[in-house]
């Protein structure tokens, strides 16, 4: 929900670090939940932040992609893509639950447990600023540039 603010959490990162959004204050955060890596949906998505990533660096704001893949899963799909921000692994879904993006979706006529496509913008004080959910990737990157160059 807008307005409050986020409880502190840290993941496992590509590039062989900790994520900790504490570690994030004085800057603007773009956090991405995604469902898989390495699927066209969540390529797409990834190499719109991509080419977008000088451009969020300029208005202040960091970039990072969070999904329950595996952090060998993340290293391999970051160098594949050439992305220029960490991906985070979460794997027991802690995170996920936090932001309440997990749903149950269907995938071919059955019902699966996965990501709900999210992005979250925290503030500088680590205030939740804005929050999109059920994501349509096109344009989506965009939106949410246009957000942060706004704040």
């Amino acid at each position: 929900m807008p307005g409050r603010a986020v409880k502190d959490f840290s993941l496992p990162a590509t590039g062989g670090g900790t994520f900790k959004l504490s570690d994030q204050r004085g800057k603007t955060l773009v956090v991405y939940f995604y469902p898989k890596d390495n699927t066209p949906g969540c390529t797409v998505e990834g190499t719109d932040f991509r080419d977008r990533h000088k451009e969020f660096a300029r208005a202040g704001a960091a970039v990072v992609g969070v999904s329950r893949d595996s952090l060998k899963s993340h290293e391999g799909f970051k160098a594949k893509m050439k992305f220029p921000f960490e991906l985070l692994a979460d794997v027991d879904e802690t995170v996920c639950e936090e932001f309440g993006v997990m749903k149950l979706k269907n995938m071919y006529g059955k019902k699966v447990r996965g990501i709900e496509r999210s992005t979250f913008v925290i503030a500088a004080d680590g205030v939740l600023a804005r929050e999109w959910r059920g994501v349509k990737v096109p344009g989506h990157a965009q939106e949410v540039l246009n957000f942060v160059k706004a704040l």
